[in-house]
């Protein structure tokens, strides 16, 4: 079977289970932990997600999206592949999210938000957590968890992304500048390769 194949196979069968798991009543992080661990098994399998299908990003450029699968649910699946020094900073995703490593590490900081978000605009966040994003481990968020990332180091990574909606639909994320202390909708980046 050639790879295109047993990746249709995979994903095919991931996000049934996805979507089983997601229609089982509200999402907790009970059922959102069972998707994440259903999607590390897939990002185990780095033949499947390798160069020749989906090429990295030049070292300009930073991040190659591409769209891997979705469900009529909204359920959709991406394979990021971004160069060192992309850097994205702290956001939320507004549905649930999934993130898991094929090859290299991703440095991701989880969030609080502290202030009450009663002033438009202005944001106070607390670290909570650091999670060194590297094959073998993935981080599961609800919409409202807020998360950065740096890709430190000199290899290309590869990470499934899998969100409860289409990413290209979520234009109410918000993006936080910590220095700042600010926040403002933000926009969706990289352009998705179909």
């Amino acid at each position: 079977m050639s790879h295109a194949a047993e990746r249709k196979e995979a994903t095919d069968a991931f996000i049934a289970d996805a979507r089983h798991i997601a229609g089982e009543g509200a999402m907790t992080r009970t059922r959102l932990d069972r998707i994440k661990e259903r999607l590390m098994e897939i990002a185990a399998r780095p033949e499947l997600w390798g160069e020749d299908d989906f090429p990295a990003p030049s070292p300009e450029e930073k991040q190659n999206r591409y769209f891997i699968a979705d469900d009529p649910s909204g359920l959709t699946l991406y394979l990021n592949v971004m160069q060192p020094g992309k850097v994205i900073p702290p956001h939320n995703h507004t549905v649930f999210a999934c993130i898991a490593a094929v090859e290299g590490a991703e440095q991701n900081k989880v969030y609080e938000r502290v202030d009450d978000g009663s002033v438009p605009g202005k944001a106070d966040l607390k670290l909570r957590a650091e999670v060194d994003l590297r094959p073998g481990n993935a981080l599961a968020m609800m919409p409202d968890d807020i998360h950065s990332v740096v890709i430190e180091g000199t290899e290309v990574i590869r990470h499934l992304h899998f969100y409860g909606q289409p990413l290209e639909s979520l234009d109410q994320r918000i993006s936080y500048d910590l220095e700042a202390g600010t926040c403002k909708v933000m926009d969706i980046g990289a352009k998705t390769r179909k």
